[in-house]
C-alpha cells in the first residue's frame, strides 16, 4: 500500500499535450497501476458522481476496458458482491465516499477481493487514519493514493470544473456566505488539481479589485478572482512538498479573469462553423441529430453524429467563418468525387454509362472507405446549408454588421433605433443580445427613464430587459473603475462617443467583415506573454522578475508586431486590427483553419511555457477559439479554463437568474 500522488510520469522530456496528459493519468497512472502480478486480469471501477464525469470527459468505455476493466458501477448503488474481483475505486474525498468504501471492504465478507483507491483531489488527514483504523480493510488495500484529476477536459486546449451556478453563487446573492465560499474553494481546488496532474507551478496572476477597502456588494464581486487566486496559491504551495517531483519553481503561467472583462463576447454573433452550429442549430451538448430518406420510402430516419475531435472534417473546419467552412466543403466534395474510383463509377452509372466487371469490382473494393467519406462530408454540407438558411431567413448579416460597428465604434444610437424600427420580426433573443452590445458600448442610454424607452422599442418584456440591468452585477463598483483603456467592464457612468467611420479595408468581400470581432482574452494572453499587463489592473502571487522580450522563433512574429494598437484618438471597446482571419487557406499566420490543424499536431517539444487563462463565471467559443489561434501564434500552449463553457442563450438564462432575489429560481443545466 502506498500513500501519495500517483508518479508514474512516461519520461521528463516528454511533452503532452493538455488532454492527452490528463488522459494518459486515468488509463496508466490510475488504472493500470492496478494490474500487478497478483492481480485478476479483470478488474471493477466504482465511481461517484463527480469522477465518472471527469473520466467520461476524458476517456472512451474501450479505452477502459483495454485496461481490464470489465465492469463500471456507481459507489452508493447497490452491486453485487464480487469478492474474486479486484475492484479500483476513483473518489472525492469525502466523508460519504470514504464510509461507503469501509462498508464494501470491511467485514468477513467484503464485496470485492482487493481494492485500489484513488482521490481526486486531496484527502484529509482524518480520512485516512479513519481508513488506517479498520485492521479488517487495511490488508484488502492494494494502493491508496491522491490522483489530483477533478477537472473535466472538453477540448484538447481546455478543460471546465462543471460549475454551472458559478456565475449566481459568486456575483450574485453574495450574502450567502457559505453558498459563495463552497464555490470558490470547489472552483479553487479543481483548477489547482490542473497543475498537480500537469506537475506545472504557475505564476499566479489575476484581475485586481480597485476596492480592496470598500465592504460593499459591489466590492466583494470585485473581490473573487483575488480570493480564487488565493485559494488556488494555498492549494499548489503545499503540493511542493506532497507531490513527489513537483516543479520548485514556475514553469507556466497562469491569469484568472472573471466575466466582468468582457460582456460582449458571450452574446455576440461568433460567425465560426462551430459557433453557428452551437448558436443555431438544436444541438445536445456535442451530438447533432439528423434525419435521413428511409431507403424503404417509409418515415425519415433519425441519426445522431457527434461533432468532435475525432471527426478530422469538424477538427479542419470548426474554427473557419461560416462562409469560409462552405467554400471548403463544397470544394472538398467536387475533389473527393474526382479522386474516388468508387464515385467516378457511380456517377458514370448515373450518366447512363454502362459499368464492366472489373469496374464494379474496384467499386466494391473502395466501397467501404468511400460510403464513410461520402457520409461525413454530406453530413457537413447538410449542417452548413442547415446555417446559412437560418441566416438569410433570420437577418443576421445585417444584425452582425450593426454588432461589429457598434463594438468599433462605427455605429451609435441611430444606427440601433433604426434597426430595431426596421426589424419589429427580429426575435426577443436577437434584439436583446443587441442592447446587451449597445449596453456595454453606450451605458449612458440605459440611465434613468431611457432603458424604459429602448424596451418599448424594441418591444422586449421586463424579465428580458432584467437581463441588461443584471449586467451592473458584475460591473463591480462604478465609482472605483479604472478608467485606462484596459478596464473593459461595464462602466455604467462613462461617457461614449461615437468613433470615426471605419477605415476602408481592400481585398476584402463584405462577408468577412464579419469577423472583426475578437474576445478580450486574447489582447490579455498576448500582453501577458509580452509582460505588458498592467500591474496596477492586474497582480501576481509570486511576482516574476522583469521579462525581456527574446527572439521570436524562426517563422513567427516578434512580439511586438504581432499585436498593433493605436496610441491617439479615442479608444474603441475593441482596438482595430486587420482580419486576416479571412485571407486564404494556405496562409501560415495562425489565422486559417489549416494553421489550426497544424496547431494540432505541433511539436510540443519546441514549445515554449504552458499559459493557462481561467475565467469565472463561463467561457465562450470565441475564447476558445483565440486559445487556439494563439498556440500556433506564440507558440506555447494555450489552455482555457472555465467554470461553464456556454453559448449565447445559456449566458443570457443565467444573467436573468443574476438577481439577488432570484437565486432560488433553479437554473437549468445545459
Amino acid at each position: 500500500m502506498s500513500f501519495s500522488d500517483s508518479d508514474t510520469s512516461s519520461g521528463p522530456n516528454e511533452y503532452k499535450n493538455f488532454r492527452q496528459a490528463s488522459r494518459d493519468r486515468l488509463l496508466f497512472e490510475m488504472l493500470g497501476a492496478a494490474n500487478t502480478e497478483n492481480s485478476k486480469p479483470w478488474k471493477v471501477l466504482i465511481m461517484d458522481k463527480v469522477t465518472v464525469k471527469v473520466m467520461s470527459h476524458s476517456c472512451k468505455m474501450a479505452d477502459i476496458t483495454d485496461q481490464g476493466v470489465s465492469l463500471v458501477e456507481d459507489l452508493f448503488r447497490r452491486r453485487q458482491p464480487l469478492p474474486s474481483m479486484d475492484a479500483i475505486y476513483f473518489i472525492q474525498p469525502s466523508k460519504e465516499n470514504v464510509v461507503m468504501f469501509l462498508s464494501d471492504m470491511s467485514g468477513r465478507e467484503p464485496l470485492y477481493k482487493k481494492a485500489f483507491v484513488f482521490f481526486s483531489s486531496p484527502v484529509p488527514k482524518e480520512f485516512v487514519n479513519h481508513i488506517k483504523c479498520d485492521t479488517s480493510v487495511l490488508p484488502r488495500i492494494g494502493a491508496l493514493r491522491e490522483m489530483n484529476l477533478e477537472y473535466f477536459p472538453i477540448d484538447s486546449q481546455a478543460f471546465i470544473t462543471d460549475q454551472e451556478r458559478a456565475l449566481e453563487d459568486l456575483f450574485g446573492d453574495i450574502e450567502n456566505s457559505r453558498k459563495f465560499d463552497n464555490c470558490l474553494n470547489t472552483m479553487a481546488t479543481r483548477i489547482a488539481t490542473v497543475f498537480a496532474s500537469l506537475k506545472e507551478f504557475p505564476f499566479v496572476r489575476y484581475r485586481t479589485s480597485k476596492a480592496l477597502e470598500d465592504p460593499t456588494a459591489a466590492s466583494l464581486r470585485e473581490l473573487v478572482p483575488t480570493k480564487l487566486a488565493a485559494a488556488i496559491w494555498n492549494c499548489i504551495s503545499k503540493y511542493k512538498t506532497t507531490i513527489p517531483n513537483y516543479p520548485q519553481s514556475e514553469t507556466c503561467e497562469l491569469l484568472i479573469l472573471d466575466r466582468s472583462i468582457d460582456q460582449i463576447a458571450p452574446v455576440i454573433h461568433e460567425w465560426t462553423y462551430d459557433a453557428m452550429c452551437r448558436d443555431l442549430l438544436e444541438m445536445d451538448g456535442n451530438k447533432y441529430i439528423y434525419e435521413v430518406s428511409s431507403k424503404t420510402g417509409g418515415a425519415p430516419d433519425r441519426r445522431e453524429a457527434l461533432l468532435e475531435d475525432t471527426d478530422p472534417v469538424w477538427l479542419e473546419l470548426r474554427h473557419s467563418h461560416i462562409a469560409d467552412a462552405s467554400e471548403r466543403l463544397h470544394e472538398k466534395m467536387t475533389n473527393f468525387v474526382s479522386k474516388n474510383k468508387a464515385a467516378q463509377i457511380q456517377q458514370s452509372a448515373r450518366d447512363g454509362g454502362e459499368i464492366s466487371t472489373r469496374d464494379l469490382q474496384k467499386m466494391v473494393q473502395a466501397l467501404p472507405q468511400y460510403t464513410e467519406q461520402v457520409e461525413k462530408i454530406t453530413l457537413h454540407v447538410e449542417i452548413a446549408g442547415k446555417i446559412n438558411k437560418l441566416i438569410r431567413e433570420m437577418g443576421l448579416r445585417d444584425l452582425g454588421q450593426l454588432e461589429q460597428d457598434l463594438v468599433f465604434g462605427d455605429a451609435g444610437a441611430k444606427d440601433v433605433i433604426s434597426f430595431l424600427r426596421t426589424n419589429q420580426n427580429a426575435s426577443p433573443e436577437n434584439k436583446l443580445r443587441l442592447l446587451m452590445i449597445y449596453a456595454s458600448v453606450y451605458p449612458e442610454k440605459f440611465e434613468d427613464d431611457k432603458a424604459l424607452k429602448i424596451m418599448q422599442l424594441a418591444k422586449l418584456s421586463t424579465e428580458d430587459m432584467k437581463v441588461v440591468k443584471n449586467m451592473r452585477l458584475l460591473a463591480g463598483s462604478d465609482s472605483k473603475k479604472a478608467s485606462s483603456a484596459h478596464s473593459f467592464s461595464l462602466k455604467f457612468n462613462a461617457q461614449k462617443t461615437k468613433q470615426a467611420t471605419r477605415k476602408d479595408r481592400t481585398g476584402e468581400e463584405e462577408t468577412w467583415q464579419l469577423f472583426r470581432f475578437y474576445p478580450m482574452v486574447e489582447e490579455l494572453i498576448e500582453n501577458m506573454c509580452k509582460g505588458e499587463l498592467s500591474k496596477s489592473e492586474y497582480s501576481c502571487m509570486n511576482e516574476p522578475p522583469p521579462v525581456t522580450e527574446k527572439a521570436a522563433p524562426k517563422g513567427t512574429q516578434s512580439a511586438t508586431s504581432q499585436t498593433g494598437q493605436s496610441t491617439g484618438g479615442p479608444k474603441s471597446m475593441r482596438s482595430r486590427r486587420t482580419a486576416n482571419w479571412a485571407r486564404s487557406s494556405i496562409s501560415d499566420d495562425g489565422y486559417g483553419s489549416d494553421s489550426i490543424l497544424r496547431a494540432a499536431t505541433l511539436d510540443f517539444k519546441k514549445m515554449g511555457q504552458r499559459v493557462f487563462v481561467f475565467i469565472i463565471g463561463g467561457a465562450t467559443r470565441s475564447e476558445l477559439r483565440v486559445c487556439h489561434k494563439l498556440t500556433a501564434k506564440l507558440r506555447r500552449e494555450v489552455v482555457l479554463g472555465c467554470s461553464s463553457l456556454d453559448d449565447p442563450p445559456q449566458y443570457i438564462t443565467k444573467l436573468k437568474l443574476l438577481s439577488e432575489r432570484d437565486i432560488s429560481v433553479e437554473a437549468p443545466r445545459f
